[in-house]
């Protein structure tokens, strides 16, 4: 493995969606971890595997990691290690969709879009924390019914408006989850401030591949994927399939192929990718990792 990840370019940085996973252990961890509260001592055992060079932290979108959280996090990882955190989703969810929140459920969120809540309680406490290994910061907007009358201008409107009161240079990036939305306009918007468009693999949007395609999609100095699932199939279905997450279940050539091809995309620009796989993409992240990662240095050598 360590040889195979000196072949990878330094510009080509692949991590998981989480890791948290007592699934790997074996594979990536040579012991086993209690269930909780040994969140920053796994994440040390996995910076050091050799084609992990970054990691999707997940936990963010449900609420800022606290000061020592961050702080626990920055003391296990190696210089250069720079992670793709999720928004806090108060900032990203257009409707409050919490089942378990009976007082505001299906209320429009006040705070959508709100520029001083995610400077205040997301960026500022990250550069503080953080700074070393702040990576892609990720706004992932769950799918907006068609009953909220926004369409896809409306919503290049809106994030005109938010990014143009952001501090600049952290690095942004956009996750829809609404296809419609990937407009002329929300590139135009995207590249006017230097956000990243994510390339992601999710139950109803076009394969990375379809997006790639598009015009003009590549819209800042980076480039940021996730592999959550194969299209058509529902989170919950690939939870019950594919855990503990120890093996590949279901290999996807198609998705494989279109994270070289993005790979690649971003090495012809000389700008980074952040390529995040999640387990259930295929059944075990690592190991997807492992294949995109043979792929694409297969290519480059032939």
């Amino acid at each position: 493995m360590t040889e195979l990840a000196t072949q990878v370019p330094d510009l080509v940085r692949f991590g998981t969606s989480s890791w948290t996973y007592p699934g790997w252990t074996g594979l990536i961890y040579e012991k086993a971890y209690p269930a909780t509260g040994a969140g920053a001592r796994m994440l040390g055992e996995y910076a050091r595997w050799p084609l992990f060079r970054t990691v999707g932290i997940d936990s963010t979108f449900y609420a800022p990691a606290s000061a020592k959280t961050l702080a626990s996090y920055a003391a296990v990882l190696p210089d250069g290690f720079r992670c793709v955190s999720k928004v806090w989703d108060r900032i990203t969810a257009h409707t409050h969709a919490n089942p378990r929140d009976r007082t505001h459920y299906g209320e429009l969120n006040s705070d959508w879009l709100n520029a001083d809540l995610f400077v205040n309680e997301v960026l500022g406490p990250m550069q503080e924390h953080f700074p070393a290994h702040l990576g892609p910061l990720v706004f992932e907007f769950q799918t907006i019914s068609r009953g909220a009358n926004l369409d896809a201008a409306g919503f290049a409107d809106r994030l005109d408006r938010f990014f143009a009161q952001l501090p600049v240079g952290a690095p942004y990036a956009v996750e829809l989850r609404n296809a419609e939305y990937l407009c002329p306009e929300y590139f135009a918007v995207l590249r006017t401030h230097g956000v990243a468009h994510l390339f992601n693999s999710w139950t109803r949007m076009p394969t990375i591949g379809k997006q790639l395609a598009l015009d003009d999609v590549i819209t800042a100095n980076f480039v940021v994927a996730r592999a959550l699932l194969r299209p058509g199939r529902t989170y919950a279905k690939a939870v019950e399939s594919f855990a503990p997450y120890d093996h590949v279940q279901d290999e996807n050539p198609e998705l494989r192929g279109d994270l070289a091809d993005l790979a690649r995309a971003a090495l012809e620009l000389r700008v980074p990718a952040y390529l995040i796989v999640n387990n259930r993409a295929e059944g075990s992240a690592p190991l997807t990792i492992t294949g995109v990662a043979r792929q694409l240095v297969g290519a480059a050598g032939s």
